[in-house]
């Protein structure tokens, strides 16, 4: 792989980047070389973690330095120039559009003169790559928004948005997976868990994979949840 560049993040982690330009491309031969790591660390690594152009590596400074840890990745991202980029998995996730569970729906419609009805079938026709998992645990960064759905964050931030609650903000969507604050613009809610603690791993998703977003009507939601199948 070309074009990276390496540097200190304190003095515990080295931070890899890969350009500065989100390239789909690039972003799976990120995630090859985190793959690889994860499976061959070297002494003293503790933890990779991928983002959208950038790949950062913890290590444990008592075991090496950070011109050894410098030399072993170096080593690593020249071997693998020319790996095999692996593909991540489709997930299906089941929305129920507007009304309580997607109170900001109708502001993004207006917002670009569109009916809800359009909104939402633009929203499920896309498929989203998740690049990174972040803000809360299993939070996904999804790109692939349509240009035309992009829009702003709430001018004042929810203090309580709801697990499972599928938002907008700006180009991008995404899915929050506990209860927290957050300004997106709420257009549904699904009845899936994304983050599992009492499983390994604990997130539904992970970088790389693709997401589809399936429109489900509220009955559907409310068996769905009732059935114990956010849990």
């Amino acid at each position: 792989m070309n074009g990276w560049q390496l540097c200190p993040l304190g003095d515990s982690a080295v931070r890899i980047q890969f350009g500065d330009q989100l390239d789909e491309t690039v972003h799976r031969r990120l995630l090859t070389i985190a793959d690889q790591l994860r499976q061959h660390p070297f002494e003293g690594m503790e933890e990779c973690v991928p983002a959208y152009t950038t790949l950062t590596v913890f290590y444990n400074p008592v075991h090496m330095d950070y011109a050894d840890v410098e030399q072993r990745l170096t080593e690593v991202l020249q071997q693998m120039s020319d790996a095999p980029v692996q593909p991540g998995r489709t997930v299906e996730i089941p929305v129920c559009y507007g009304g309580a569970y997607g109170p900001d729906i109708e502001f993004v419609a207006l917002h670009h003169g569109f009916t809800v009805e359009e909104v939402i079938a633009m929203h499920t026709a896309a498929a989203y790559r998740v690049y990174a998992l972040g803000f809360s645990p299993g939070f996904p960064y999804l790109g692939g928004l349509p240009t035309a759905l992009a829009t702003p964050r709430r001018a004042t931030p929810r203090l309580a948005v709801p697990a499972g609650s599928v938002g907008i903000a700006g180009v991008q969507t995404g899915v929050y997976p506990v209860e927290t604050p957050g300004g997106w613009q709420i257009i549904g809610r699904t009845p899936l868990a994304l983050f599992r603690p009492w499983e390994h791993p604990p997130t539904l998703l992970a970088p790389g994979d693709t997401v589809r977003f399936r429109a489900i009507p509220s009955e559907a939601f409310d068996a769905w949840a009732e059935g114990g199948r956010t849990s």
